[in-house]
């Protein structure tokens, strides 16, 4: 191995640029930083990087893509929520509906239903393994009497009422020829393995049908 003791490397005159090594080598600097040399440090400042691309691990940790963005902890995350699972069933068709009594209104023709975690044989969306969470749930149905007392709307988890989730409609008996229908939504929470079923009355003194009903919801957080 050479060694040459100098003491100063300047560039050619006029030239403005000196070059030490080509591509690929390996330069090594011993000894203490003097003017106009950098400090050296356990990384580079972000002004130090004037051109060029930065690996996105140098970055932070996790997976950097096309959907994921870097926080301020230097972790990569997933851009916005994922409102995942989410589910949503309907039936067209007639369902007996007794009068004065909740009936389960089982919803078959799936349009949307991440992981089958609505089950159209028993009409129960289950909140899956790692799915804890805030749901937001919404059901719908439409009767055939012009002129019940009173349509009720509520949802059920684990087989009880939900707790605030029931509501109600008084139709216009006035207005023949239209068959009455109500809407229902309500947030709550579920943890994994819990069931929720849309059930729904009427109060016309006989027993009715459903014309057609909707069920579905989704995780919001």
């Amino acid at each position: 191995m050479s060694e040459v003791k100098v003491d100063s490397i300047g560039p050619r005159v006029d030239s403005g640029t000196l070059t030490i090594g080509a591509a690929g080598d390996t330069i090594n600097i011993a000894g203490t930083a003097g003017t106009g040399f950098p400090t050296p440090t356990t990384g580079i400042a972000a002004s130090a990087i004037t051109t060029g691309t930065m690996a996105t691990a140098r970055l932070g940790s996790g997976t950097a893509s096309s959907s994921t963005f870097l926080r301020g902890d230097q972790t990569y995350a997933a851009a916005g929520e994922v409102n995942t699972p989410c589910f949503l069933a309907y039936k067209t068709g007639t369902t007996t509906f007794a009068s004065g009594a909740f009936t389960l209104l089982i919803n078959t023709s799936i349009v949307q239903n991440d992981n089958s975690t609505y089950d159209s044989s028993n009409g129960r969306f289950t909140c899956p393994s790692g799915g804890d969470g805030t749901y937001y749930m919404y059901g719908s149905f439409r009767i055939n009497n012009y002129d019940p007392e009173r349509i009720q709307g509520a949802f059920y988890v684990n087989g009880s009422q939900l707790a605030h989730s029931l509501q109600e409609t008084v139709p216009d008996g006035s207005v023949s020829g239209r068959h009455p229908s109500m809407m229902i939504s309500m947030i709550m929470n579920l943890s994994a393995t819990d069931y929720v079923e849309f059930r729904g009355m009427q109060q016309s003194g006989s027993t009715d049908t459903v014309f057609s009903s909707v069920f579905g919801g989704f995780k919001i957080k």
